[in-house]
């Protein structure tokens, strides 16, 4: 009898729980996931959590509870891929050995890469939602702020949903708005693009809002350096210089791949970031064709987002299944994803993006209203981004290797196409 491929994924986040269970469900070989962390955090929730509207609790939960039934959990961590050997060496001393490699690693967050950034998070008035002590951290700050300045940093491209740095800046003044002392705070956002996000016709609408709120914004402007001490920081482009006084800071750290991915020997010479050198269509490695990977760690064509995940899962499982039966990868990404902004805690501004689309530019975007009855959502974030509006449901879908848990409708994947009603359950 054959022996079942070794299928081995490294990273237990979205990306690697959805994968592994479509693996499973595939029934391609024995799949272990590799992951040090004892609780599985549903990154999408943070921007809530930071903005109000969610509670930290509903963020976490064991990583047991979310590994995909019939996937081993090996609780460790990757420190190098001997791609010749194929083996991954393990943190703990160990090391285990594949037929077939999937790398969902994610991004790692480099603070440190802004002198004085972590100093900032650490001081009572630094808050982020990249991480999530620092989100349950900023829900009381910018609940109770009243006068002052609030400063929102976005970090710049490679991001993992980078614009998300947006949300909880429009749910606070939301929130502000509504307790009357919006008018006493001075909002500022730090931007390093020239646009909110870089499609045109979200582009219109985020900066409706940003003027309806009345934030003050800086483009095409990096953060270069933060002193917490006397709570100034220090943006800028090319030789301007500009330094803003804050009374809370809510930053996001520039981000870049795992160093062990380059260390490895994964990534493209000439990648400064080091992502794994896959095909972005069929997400195989451009010289190890035994490795693969989707998500943040991926080398892909469109922007880092958990909304593309399902659709780049779906393609890798169909290429590994047509690799394992001697054929040759077929299945192509097309760059499909959604972008929701969370503009209120009532609205979303809503578009699907597919780059290869007739709309993938412009067209539509609609600001829709979210229903929520405590019923549909109990207090979770109304945000299609995760393709359901309970993190509990996203996680079943992702362990039954499913886009939603059954009794959901899955939306189409058409890039013309805007959400206009509630999920039906």
């Amino acid at each position: 009898m054959t022996e079942s491929p070794r299928i081995v994924v490294i990273g237990g986040g979205n990306a690697g729980l959805s994968v592994a269970g479509r693996l499973h469900r595939a029934r391609l070989g024995d799949i272990t996931v590799i992951e040090p962390r004892t609780t599985h955090v549903f990154a999408p929730l943070q921007s809530h959590i930071a903005g109000g509207v969610a509670r930290a609790s509903e963020a976490a939960r064991t990583q047991a509870e979310v590994i995909p039934p019939g996937v081993r959990w090996l609780r460790d961590e990757a420190f190098t891929v001997d791609a010749d050997a194929r083996r991954v060496h393990l943190v703990s001393g160990g090391r285990i050995d594949y037929d077939q490699l999937v790398v969902c690693a994610g991004m790692r967050m480099a603070w440190e890469q802004i002198p004085g950034l972590p100093e900032a998070m650490a001081a009572p008035t630094g808050i982020s939602n990249y991480d999530f002590e620092l989100a349950a951290k900023a829900s009381p700050v910018l609940r109770d702020l009243r006068s002052g300045t609030v400063v929102f940093t976005q970090p710049p491209e490679p991001a993992s949903c980078g614009a998300a740095a947006q949300k909880p800046m429009y749910l606070a003044c939301d929130w502000w708005r509504a307790i009357g002392v919006r008018e006493d705070l001075r909002v500022v956002f730090v931007c390093p693009d020239p646009v909110p996000f870089g499609i045109p016709a979200i582009d219109a609408e985020l900066r409706r809002k940003l003027d309806e709120y009345g934030i003050e914004v800086h483009y095409s402007r990096d953060v270069r350096r933060v002193d917490a001490d006397s709570r100034t920081l220090v943006i800028g482009r090319g030789d301007a210089e500009e330094t803003l006084a804050y009374d809370v800071l809510h930053a996001v750290p520039p981000q870049r791949a795992p160093e062990w991915i380059a260390g490895s020997g994964l990534s493209a010479s000439d990648d400064p970031y080091g992502f794994v050198d896959v095909d972005p269509e069929t997400f195989q490695h451009t010289r190890h064709p035994e490795i693969w990977a989707v998500g943040d760690a991926a080398t892909v064509a469109t922007r880092r987002s958990g909304g593309a995940i399902r659709p780049q899962a779906k393609a890798l499982v169909k290429n590994m299944k047509a690799a394992l039966a001697g054929r040759k990868p077929s299945a192509r990404y097309n760059g499909y994803s959604v972008v929701p902004f969370t503009v209120s805690r009532g609205t979303v501004v809503f578009r699907r993006v597919r780059p290869d689309g007739p709309a993938a530019a412009d067209g539509a975007v609609l600001a829709l209203a979210v229903s929520r009855a405590p019923h549909v959502v109990d207090r979770r974030p109304p945000d299609p981004a995760v393709g359901v509006l309970a993190p509990d449901l996203a996680r079943t879908g992702m362990m039954r290797a499913r886009a939603l848990p059954v009794g959901i409708r899955e939306p189409e994947e058409r890039a013309d196409d805007a959400t206009t009603s509630r999920p039906r359950v």
